[in-house]
């Protein structure tokens, strides 16, 4: 845990008690904060008081004694209404952070020289912010990984010297860091997504700017016109940017774990954060090849025979299946779920690479139509299991020496799953029932 000091003898309320929310409350208490912990769900309130934590209806609070309102990351800051906390606050006069900022402001007051890596991104933030880390932890520095991925940031180790924290960031956690400055900032790329939290993409790209403004040196993907704005912004206000793409000439012929021009661009943006934080570029490139890969994304599941089966459940949308689909010459296509604006209107390009198309949940008569438009073989299969089951029994008929079954929804996860790591989950229990 990295107790907040930098809050001691602050009144704080903090809203959301989900896991990070949680975490916030103990960090803060930890510090030497007096805190008001609450949330609209009665049962996260009794789960927080049952653990001994501080906890008060904020409802009846008077929010002018406070000092911070700490939003948990998914309590609506402005779209498509703020929080009723939000309003409170703003018209106390009261700041609203999350606990990005919390790291932020105690790493300043401990140890401000403490190498801190943020990285962003629509899509493949998680498999850079886990490359990153394996680099540095292959070549034996102290690493601490969390944020959006995993661990919630005040659950980690605090900042030390010689200790690196490598942390994932949304846009919604970015929001609430005003203060975000980072050793290294990571921006890979930006799409379409979360306009139901942002309001329109230039509000969505000025929060992702956030993370690499105040960044001592700003690793930016070249590969989408808002980023390339981006690049070009912030080098006409000094600061250091180091350009990464998909098109950089990159070995990873020996990285299973890094198929596709997607992750050349992960590769490279990791490599660069890494070199930015002093070392070599061939103790780098030895990590590349003894990276595992991160689960749900493009990962490989060990299956019967001879086909390759891809578990993508971490693409939510069309940008993120796209990648996929261009990582492999033919696929057997398994998707659908609870869709996004625009559906996958954006992969007809990818059609041709498409043997059939498996399509489940929600999504699953409108993708339809689709693909039937464009003549691509499909059958609505409903659940994952029967899909994996029909794609497995089409992939063995082929002529294909390693016939690909990719699980790539373009879709998010919440019209049959909690999430999309329960939703790869169920994807990998149906390849390995064929397994025996």
């Amino acid at each position: 845990m990295t107790p907040a000091t930098a809050f001691k003898g602050k009144r704080v309320a903090v809203f959301g008690l989900g896991g990070s929310g949680l975490a916030t409350v103990r960090s803060l208490v930890a510090g030497g904060a007096d805190v008001t912990a609450f949330d609209d769900s009665a049962a996260s309130v009794e789960k927080a008081r049952a653990e001994g934590l501080p906890t008060g209806d904020l409802r009846e609070a008077d929010f002018a004694g406070f000092d911070s309102l700490v939003l948990a990351p998914g309590v609506p800051l402005t779209h498509p209404t703020p929080h009723w906390t939000v309003e409170r606050a703003r018209a106390a006069g009261v700041e609203i952070i999350g606990d990005i900022e919390i790291f932020c402001r105690e790493r300043r007051a401990i140890a401000p020289g403490a190498p801190f890596v943020a990285i962003t991104g629509t899509n493949g933030k998680s498999t850079t912010t886990a490359l990153t880390a394996h680099l540095l932890r292959a070549a034996g520095w102290d690493v601490q990984m969390g944020g959006n991925i995993g661990v919630a940031i005040l659950d980690l180790e605090p900042p030390a010297p010689g200790r690196t924290h490598v942390i994932e960031c949304s846009s919604y956690q970015i929001d609430l860091a005003p203060s975000l400055d980072p050793t290294v900032g990571v921006m890979l790329n930006l799409s379409e997504d979360h306009l139901e939290r942002h309001g329109t993409m230039e509000n969505y790209a000025a929060i992702k700017q956030r993370l690499v403004a105040g960044a001592g040196t700003a690793v930016i993907g070249q590969d989408d016109e808002f980023s390339r704005t981006m690049s070009s912004l912030l080098e006409a206000d000094g600061v250091n940017v180091v350009p990464i793409s998909e098109k950089d000439r990159l070995d990873l012929s020996g990285a299973r774990a890094l198929r596709g021009a997607h992750n050349v661009q992960n590769a490279s943006a990791a490599l660069a954060a890494v070199r930015a934080l002093g070392m070599p570029d061939e103790t780098a490139r030895a990590g590349l090849l003894t990276f595992p890969g991160l689960a749900h994304r493009m990962e490989e599941i060990p299956g019967p025979g001879r086909v390759v089966f891809i578990n993508d459940s971490k693409a939510t949308n069309a940008d993120s299946a796209a990648k996929a689909l261009a990582s492999f010459p033919r696929v057997f296509w398994i998707l659908g779920g609870k869709p996004k604006t625009g559906g996958i209107d954006a992969l007809v390009s990818f059609f041709p690479r498409v043997e059939r198309a498996y399509l489940v949940g929600e999504a699953a008569e409108a993708f339809g139509r689709t693909l039937g438009a464009h003549d691509v073989p499909h059958v609505i299969s409903e659940t994952i299991d029967r899909a994996v089951a029909e794609a497995t029994a089409d992939a063995e008929r082929s002529a294909e020496a390693e016939p690909v079954v990719l699980f790539s929804p373009a879709c998010a996860s919440f019209d049959q799953f909690r999430n999309f790591e329960e939703r790869g989950e169920a994807f990998r229990r149906a390849v390995q029932a064929l397994a025996g």
